[in-house]
């Protein structure tokens, strides 16, 4: 027998491949955002890279070719069609029913903490108000956000639009009062499209509780899995703590949020599974 054929047979006897001597990376798709709609998008990439290096798969992350609104990966996530796989976006029932949710707050739920950008000459306006006051002004939000409902089942009047950048321009002009924003989001948001028109309000603060999941498409069943249980491997090792304070620390004391009031609402959409009740995975204010 050949020397070749000697040591094809020997990899057949100890079941080697040779034509994939390693196994090959699945491939996770993920959406490209607009930089001032997602500034945090290098964080959350990071993140789920992390989580996927704890287990004993292979996975190589790529973002869409094209920039992808929310509404737009939502549907393509829910898609039977392969394509998008794994989406970061805010917790609510509806989402949780129909696509694979990672039930740990990627921001330590920052998203629920929401400063209100305001026209300029109305920045000082709002230090003061209680909600009841708030609710005689007129909020913006783009009409497939979570918020829209939670504002509204609050007690506050909201405008919606169907174009994000929009929204900025109706505040300029006065067709809105407020647009309430994350202390995640805010900065990038006034750098592009503040225009040095908009500001935001001094002293107040809204809050309800939220979160950033991970969602997967509902046929990749086995990358949910490892990435839920590499992200609680980061929970547990503090890692996530850590990375979170190293992108938000800076955030939280540029825009002083343990000094503002803080008016709390209620947030309805909430899945019952939420983990409310592991304090470890929220950010706590001092």
């Amino acid at each position: 027998m050949k020397r070749r054929d000697l040591l094809l047979s020997s990899c057949a006897l100890m079941g080697v491949s040779r034509a994939s001597p390693a196994q090959e990376p699945a491939t996770v798709v993920y959406p490209r955002h607009l930089p001032a709609q997602d500034s945090q998008v290098n964080y959350f990439v990071e993140l789920m890279q992390l989580a996927l290096q704890q287990g004993p798969r292979r996975y190589e992350l790529r973002p869409t070719r094209s920039e992808m609104v929310q509404s737009r990966a939502l549907l393509e996530l829910a898609s039977p069609r392969p394509g998008l796989d794994v989406f970061w976006t805010m917790n609510d029932a509806q989402r949780e029913g129909a696509l694979l949710p990672i039930r740990i707050p990627l921001e330590r739920g920052l998203i629920g903490w929401r400063l209100l950008l305001v026209r300029r000459a109305d920045a000082g306006a709002y230090a003061q108000l209680s909600l009841a006051e708030l609710a005689q002004r007129q909020a913006g939000q783009m009409g497939d956000w979570p918020d829209t409902r939670i504002l509204r089942a609050n007690g506050l009047p909201v405008q919606t639009s169907s174009h994000y950048q929009g929204l900025f321009e109706m505040l300029a002009q006065g067709r809105i009062d407020y647009f309430p924003r994350s202390v995640l989001e805010i900065d990038a948001e006034l750098q592009a499209y503040g225009d040095g028109r908009l500001a935001v309000a001094s002293g107040l603060m809204l809050h309800y509780p939220a979160a950033l999941y991970l969602y997967v498409r509902p046929s990749r069943p086995q990358l949910a899995e490892d990435l839920a249980l590499g992200l609680e491997a980061l929970v547990a090792s503090g890692t996530l703590e850590r990375l979170a304070r190293r992108q938000f620390g800076a955030l939280l004391a540029r825009h002083q949020v343990a000094q503002r009031r803080v008016l709390h609402l209620q947030n309805p959409l909430l899945g019952e599974h939420t983990p409310l009740q592991r304090k470890a995975l929220w950010w706590q204010p001092p």
